[in-house]
């Protein structure tokens, strides 16, 4: 599987034939040909436009193929999530051991997860401004369960600092970067979604996220420590574009490049989709009781080639069609 990122961000109508996602545009788009892309190269298909259409089959041979397909509403947030069922040969098993995890085995991966990703935070606020603002050393005094919320108090240090000026709130509705976040973390999510179905593991049964309405809160808790490449991504390209401006095709690549780059892991050169996968079965043992702690890399020092964004780079598009492959 290649990994490919696709997203239809115009109307359009969706088909399978020979094994191929057939993709036609609507004639005022006056592209000539179908555009057509394999399905098992196919990791994740979003759907940008309310005027798609497609056919059951594109929905099952892209979950039989180990993808997802995401639905994006208007604020670049994801509506829904199709995920396959069917993608580990014990999955069964593994739910119900999953849902009998003991409460202080919980608390221990969680802080786990949060001690990685406030460290995280402050390593990329030394590298982007040179200095942790104290993260590094607050990652350190996590416990069990965060009892203390310093996820909370490094967020707040984090925040105010990643941005120039200070003023940046996230979670608000300015026409800001918070698109850019957003956008991002969709793409993530559904990597990390990807990831855990593939091991196992039922993305809304969770560590610590506990949003009755969210089907998918372990991917939420999983994806905490990968937030950073994300912002780093996002950080770089606000350095020299404005982020009021439209979030075009050209801004996606660049921000979804942290999901689409390699990076060195064990001594090899793996995508992120890889990566992954080891963390999410690592993840599954310490479910079983078969492993104690979780794999959960520093990937901010890991990655390959860091370009800086430029403008009128080269995008892979084809009138609002995009795909990018895990090797950028």
């Amino acid at each position: 599987m290649i990994d490919r990122i696709v997203e239809i961000s115009n109307p359009a109508r969706l088909s399978v034939r020979d094994s191929q996602l057939v993709i036609e545009l609507a004639p005022e788009e006056q592209l000539s040909l179908p555009f057509t892309i394999p399905v098992n190269d196919i990791a994740a298909l979003l759907l940008a436009h309310p005027q798609i259409t497609l056919s059951q089959a594109v929905l099952s041979r892209i979950a039989e193929a180990g993808g997802s397909v995401i639905t994006i509403d208007g604020k670049f947030l994801p509506a829904s999530m199709l995920l396959p069922v069917q993608s580990h040969f014990i999955q069964t098993e593994r739910f119900a051991r999953q849902m009998g995890i003991s409460l202080p085995t919980r608390k221990r991966l969680w802080q786990q997860i949060v001690r990685v990703k406030i460290k995280a935070q402050g390593e990329l606020l030394r590298e982007l401004h040179g200095s942790d603002e104290g993260l590094i050393a607050l990652s350190a005094r996590v416990r069990s369960g965060d009892v203390g919320n310093l996820e909370a108090q490094a967020a707040r240090r984090y925040w105010k600092h990643l941005f120039p000026g200070g003023r940046f709130r996230r979670g608000s509705d300015e026409n800001d970067q918070n698109r850019h976040l957003d956008y991002g973390y969709t793409v993530l999510r559904a990597a990390v979604a990807r990831a855990l179905c593939a091991a196992g593991l039922h993305p809304s049964i969770a560590l610590k996220h506990s949003n009755r309405y969210d089907p998918f809160c372990l991917a939420a808790d999983v994806m905490e420590p990968f937030r950073p490449l994300i912002d780093r991504r996002v950080a770089q390209w606000i350095a020299r574009e404005d982020a009021a401006a439209p979030l075009d095709s050209r801004t996606k690549n660049w921000l979804i490049g942290a999901v689409t780059a390699r990076y060195i892991f064990e001594g090899e050169e793996r995508t992120l989709f890889d990566i992954l996968l080891r963390v999410t079965n690592s993840l599954a043992k310490c479910v079983t009781g078969e492993q104690r702690d979780p794999v959960l890399p520093n990937l901010l020092e890991a990655i390959l080639v860091e370009p800086a964004p430029k403008r009128g780079v080269k995008r892979a598009e084809v009138e609002g069609i995009w795909a990018l492959k895990a090797n950028g």
